[in-house]
């Protein structure tokens, strides 16, 4: 991309930020340009941030019928999906759909409920428990 090219469409998923895009100079050479977004990226952004909270709706309901275990919604509700997660503890994608299961989230040990609530960003009591919302009675 040519460096008059990069796009300065003012993002609002930005928040008012710059991003750092690669471009070639007039001279071939290619360098960081800042970029305040561009409408594509900020359409694809939005849709995506849309379907996560689609899904930590569900998971919330999941949660709360008892299908699954709270560890689940709060996987959704802070944005990450299982391959994150995965990442994010070194636990394999078949443990962590184990710990899914309310019966055996119960039971994990306060090590991994630890590891968990590290990656996440959130207490270890926080993350054993699905927080009430506004529409709960």
């Amino acid at each position: 991309m040519d460096i008059n090219a990069v796009p300065q469409d003012d993002s609002t998923t930005y928040a008012n930020n710059k991003k750092a895009i690669y471009a070639r100079d007039e001279d071939g050479n290619i360098r960081a340009v800042s970029s305040s977004g561009w409408e594509a990226e900020e359409t694809v952004t939005k849709q995506a941030l849309h379907d996560l909270q689609e899904h930590a709706s569900e998971a919330y309901n999941d949660v709360k019928r008892g299908l699954k275990s709270p560890l689940y919604f709060h996987m959704y509700n802070i944005r990450m999906d299982l391959q994150v997660l995965a990442e994010s503890t070194g636990f394999f994608k078949w443990s962590i759909k184990k710990d899914f299961c309310p019966e055996k989230f119960a039971k994990i040990s306060q090590k991994r409920l630890a590891i968990y609530a590290d990656a996440m960003g959130i207490k270890e009591e926080d993350l054993q428990i699905l927080p009430k919302k506004d529409t709960d009675a």
